[in-house]
């Protein structure tokens, strides 16, 4: 029988004068909570994303699905695209929301992990580079790993693990050489028949239940030594 979809709760994380609006859903009990940085031009509505959710929930795993960009951002990027890849802004955002999560949180304190796509997995390691062992896992999806830079690959220190898609050879390679950069414990999954976007019948299924298997595990750790 399926898992019944939990409804979202819309949250405001604040951002110098403005906000950013995100989804929260938190299964009861659970205190692992993962939050997306959303790729290029997306946000917190991307379909795949939401599907990659959805499984996290089935594996008890709460999720924060936000907008890296305010409305007025979000308009301006439409139209001139600056603000998708910059890289320091989306890290910045993320660690915000991340701060946000922390301490504006009801009980159980929250054990976070990031999930990245496409320019979002840049951000999601970067933040992690910097966080350290606050973040518990990071998981990227068909994400571009080498534009957050060889130093921050180098501090990650949280359990990493990157889904691409094995007909997508350019992006392959980005994230094989960025698996060999990385010190800490990481992992290099590859979805048979995949794309870059995941759209081939089954494949984002497959790279989902990676996700919800990486999470499950690492988080629960990160909490068991917390």
């Amino acid at each position: 029988m399926p898992t019944p979809s939990l409804p979202p709760r819309e949250v405001r994380i604040p951002t110098g004068d403005d906000h950013l609006l995100g989804d929260l859903v938190r299964p009861p009990g659970s205190s692992a909570l993962v939050l997306f940085a959303h790729g290029s031009g997306s946000g917190r509505h991307s379909a795949r994303n939401r599907r990659v959710a959805a499984r996290l929930h089935e594996s008890g795993v709460g999720t924060l699905l936000f907008d890296l960009l305010t409305a007025s951002e979000q308009d301006i990027d439409l139209h001139t695209r600056q603000h998708r890849f910059d890289i320091a802004l989306l890290t910045r955002r993320l660690q915000e929301a991340t701060d946000w999560a922390l301490h504006s949180l009801e009980a159980p304190a929250p054990v976070l992990g990031y999930f990245g796509a496409s320019t979002g997995s840049a951000a999601a390691l970067v933040a992690a580079a910097r966080l350290g062992d606050r973040i518990g896992a990071v998981v990227s999806r068909g994400g571009r790993p080498d534009l957050a830079g060889a130093a921050a690959l180098e501090a990650v220190t949280a359990p990493t693990l990157l889904i691409v898609g094995e007909a997508d050879p350019e992006v392959m390679e980005l994230n094989s050489a960025a698996l060999e950069r990385m010190r800490c414990h990481r992992s290099l999954a590859l979805v048979p028949h995949a794309g870059h976007l995941f759209e081939e019948p089954g494949t984002l299924e497959i790279a989902a239940d990676h996700a919800a298997a990486w999470f499950s595990r690492h988080l629960a750790w990160a909490e068991q030594h917390a």
